[in-house]
């Protein structure tokens, strides 16, 4: 079992030194998986478009914010961690120049010794495909099928020669190769049947956002399109058990002094032994790697989370093949126990 943690990317907490403490703190509270967000430009006006995670369908926070660039934060975190694996959630894969970005995806897989993960999505907002010229809006599922297959024969073959219908190259270098064997994981985002085919076809794992106003992926949602994948897979000739299913959610661990909000309890908000439940009844569907969103735009009260969360939660999940987790963390897990944790399955 993994446990990642978003990174703030905008808003009021995306300073660079608010983020690399950030960073820092979960890499050393042994978090295995730090992730950044992808915007490049937004407009002034999104009336073209949808956003997929709320019910209002409108941006939190608002279009008029400050933006971190992902490949550019990932490579400056490659220098300021040490262990923690560096992914995007998610990379809009149609935006950028597929051999550009495999380039600087490999550089950054160097820079860091093998520890990226591409999260990959098709991308939502019309105006921001407009405004960066790229391949209609309305072909970007076929675009990412294509770049995301262009970028694999980029991090795995040289000389490189690939024939597409949006992109074709005969017999150039690209390196160096990501220092990780095959590759970069390619991690599918989305929770559409086509998200679901391009996992099952393309993908090394599946990465869906939960929990939101307009999405939750309970487990029973979660288990019925984590079996269409592995049908869609074994269909693909491909092996069910090589794809990672993973889930990103907000969580938030309570203290003992805080009082419990009124109404119906979020998953993955409560106490350490609720929390604890939340991840159990997933992991029995079959997730190994969740990755965490903050509640709060409070750094002190970011880092006190992620603190509980790595004293209070994750020893319970670690503590097979390793030293026995200590009592206060098995005394928290126990309620929420009914069968063990599938074992991780390793990534491709």
């Amino acid at each position: 079992m993994e446990f990642g943690f978003s990174l703030p990317g905008r808003g009021p907490l995306a300073g660079i030194d608010v983020v690399l403490k950030l960073a820092e703190k979960a890499d050393a509270l042994r978090f295995d998986s730090l992730f950044v967000t992808d915007h490049i430009v937004m407009p002034a006006s999104s009336a073209k478009s949808v956003y997929p995670y709320t019910t209002s369908g409108q941006f939190p926070g608002g279009l008029a914010q400050d933006y971190l660039e992902p490949l550019a934060t990932l490579s400056h975190l490659a220098h300021a961690t040490k262990r923690a694996k560096l992914g995007i959630s998610v990379l809009v894969i149609p935006y950028r120049n597929p051999l550009l970005a495999a380039k600087m995806l490999a550089t950054i897989d160097v820079l860091s010794k093998g520890r990226v993960i591409l999260g990959a999505g098709v991308g939502w907002l019309r105006e921001e495909f407009e405004a960066l010229g790229t391949p209609p809006f309305e072909e970007r599922g076929i675009v990412t099928d294509e770049y995301v297959r262009l970028m694999r024969t980029a991090w795995t073959t040289d000389p490189v020669s690939f024939r597409g219908r949006y992109v074709s190259v005969d017999g150039i270098h690209v390196l160096p190769k990501p220092v990780q064997p095959g590759g970069i994981p390619v991690w599918i985002g989305g929770h559409t049947d086509a998200a679901l085919r391009r996992t099952a076809t393309l993908g090394d794992g599946w990465h869906p956002i939960g929990m939101r106003s307009s999405i939750r992926l309970a487990p029973p949602e979660y288990a019925a399109s984590a079996r269409r994948i592995q049908t869609l897979a074994r269909e693909a000739g491909r092996d069910p058990k090589s794809i990672t299913l993973s889930l990103r959610v907000p969580m938030e661990v309570r203290s003992r002094q805080a009082k419990a909000p009124a109404g119906e309890r979020p998953f993955f908000q409560g106490t350490a032994e609720q929390v604890a439940a939340d991840i159990r009844a997933y992991a029995e569907v079959g997730v190994t790697h969740f990755v965490f969103d903050s509640t709060h735009q409070d750094l002190d009260a970011v880092l006190a989370n992620l603190t509980r969360f790595a004293k209070d939660v994750a020893p319970a999940f670690r503590s097979r093949g390793k030293k026995t987790a200590s009592p206060k963390a098995a005394k928290q897990a126990r309620p929420a126990t009914r069968k063990a944790a599938p074992p991780v399955r390793r990534q491709r």
